[in-house]
């Protein structure tokens, strides 16, 4: 168990950034320029099927877990081992999504990985599209979004509401708001390189990023500067044929946050001042 040291180093040598407090359990070291973040919160049998599929792939990028704080014993650290999972990063301050992403890419970045491959830990996305955002690091982009409405990609059972919400709502304002066309903005499949998350101009460590505004944030800004590239590639994302949506997003209160949230970041809410 590593906890305070890790984060003393990091902040010392990085005095404004902003993430919150984590302790981290680390398994193996470090044997790749890239690596897999995996999000979770309480995914219970979804997240060990998923860790099965994604092993692997942990001889050409390195995986950890970052967990929200999960209650429900299925990061079991033998359990982790035997899946190639290379540390479990556990946040400890408050916060949910963006700042799991914060802890994550400081931790990330201390370790000296070139880029940084982001899933959700639900077991929806198919994880054999690693080595494409591989390819995709390697060759320069900044900014890789996984898309399940482009050649390639396939959107499986996906709810009606969501769709339309993406369709008319989410997408349109994404690309608006950053002047390129984006077809999946709600998915969390995602790439990012080392080089957009320390530019200083996009400023991803501050506190302000505590739900879901660093995907959409990063999404706009990756697309307005020119200094970055930016891309599409198809992904496969699943949802149960039966039975109800698993889904950390209330129908009301929550969809109502998103809602701010993606009008914030659309007029440049989170830009630094």
């Amino acid at each position: 168990m590593i906890n305070s040291i890790v984060q003393e180093s990091i902040r010392k040598n990085n005095p404004k950034w902003e993430f919150p407090n984590f302790s981290v359990d680390e398994y193996f070291k470090k044997n790749n320029k890239y690596l897999v973040v995996v999000f979770v919160i309480n995914e219970g049998e979804r997240i060990k099927s998923q860790l099965k599929k994604t092993k692997p792939f942990s001889k050409m990028v390195d995986i950890v877990i970052a967990d929200g704080g999960s209650t429900d014993g299925s990061l079991e650290p033998r359990f982790l081992k035997d899946c190639g999972i290379r540390a479990l990063l556990t946040k400890l301050g408050g916060g949910k999504l963006s700042a799991q992403m914060r802890m994550a890419f400081a931790w990330a970045l201390s370790e000296g990985y070139e880029g940084v491959i982001v899933v959700d830990g639900n077991d929806k996305d198919d994880v054999s599209a690693i080595p494409n955002f591989i390819k995709l690091l390697d060759h320069g982009y900044d900014h890789i979004q996984g898309s399940r409405f482009i050649t390639g990609g396939r959107a499986v059972n996906t709810p009606l509401t969501r769709k339309i919400g993406l369709r008319l709502i989410h997408a349109p304002l994404i690309s608006l708001a950053s002047g390129k066309r984006h077809t999946d903005t709600t998915n969390g499949f995602r790439a990012y390189s080392a080089q957009l998350l320390n530019d200083q101009s996009v400023s991803v460590f501050r506190d302000i990023f505590k739900t879901y505004e660093m995907h959409y944030y990063l999404a706009i800004e990756s697309s307005r500067q020119a200094k970055f590239k930016t891309i599409e590639t198809p992904v496969t994302r699943s949802y149960p044929k039966k039975g109800k949506t698993v889904t950390k997003i209330s129908p009301i209160k929550g969809n109502l946050h998103i809602l701010n949230v993606l009008f914030g970041a659309v007029v440049g809410r989170y830009r630094p001042k």
